[in-house]
C-alpha cells in the first residue's frame, strides 16, 4: 500500500533521521495534541530511542512535540502487535471474512495499556495499521 505524505510530514521525518540516524517510514500528526508518531524501519528502535532516550528527546526539542515510536513489522500480526506496545500482545489473528480485523489478544492487565489515555494507542494502532497493510480495524479481544 502506498502512503502519502504531506511537506511537513516530510519535513518531520527528515528531521527525526538526520536526529537519530534511524530510517522513518512513515509520520502521524496529531496537531490537537501535541504529538507525532514516527513508524520506524524494524531492527532501528534502538537506534532512533539512543542512550537514555537523548535521540528521541533531541527530536522532540527540535519539533516541540511529544514524539512516540512504533516499529515497523513485515507481518500484519507483528506489525500490529508493535503498535499496540508496550501492552503485552500474546496474539494476533485476521479475519478476512468481509472487512479485514486484526484481532489482538491482550492480558486484562494490559488492555489500559493497549487502549492509552482517552484510546490514542488503540486509535494510532488503526491508522497505521490501515494505511500499511490495508486493515479496516483492530480490536482488542
Amino acid at each position: 500500500m502506498r502512503v502519502t505524505l504531506s511537506d511537513r510530514d516530510r519535513r518531520y521525518i527528515t528531521r527525526f533521521e538526520d536526529e537519530t540516524g534511524a530510517t522513518a517510514r512513515d509520520c502521524l500528526v496529531y496537531d490537537d495534541e501535541d504529538r507525532v508518531v514516527f513508524l520506524v524501519a524494524a531492527g532501528e528502535m534502538a537506534q532512533a530511542v539512543g542512550p537514555d532516550g537523548r535521540r528521541v528527546r533531541r527530536v522532540e526539542d527540535a519539533l516541540g512535540r511529544t514524539v512516540e515510536l512504533v516499529e515497523d513489522a513485515d507481518t500484519p500480526e507483528a506489525f500490529v502487535a508493535n503498535a499496540l506496545s508496550p501492552a503485552a500482545v500474546q496474539h494476533v489473528t485476521i479475519s478476512e471474512q468481509g472487512d479485514r480485523v486484526a484481532y489482538a489478544e491482550v492480558p486484562d492487565a494490559d488492555r489500559g495499556a493497549a487502549i492509552g489515555r482517552d484510546g490514542r494507542n488503540i486509535e494510532t494502532a488503526r491508522r497505521l495499521a490501515q494505511r500499511h497493510y490495508d486493515l479496516d480495524d483492530v480490536q482488542l479481544t
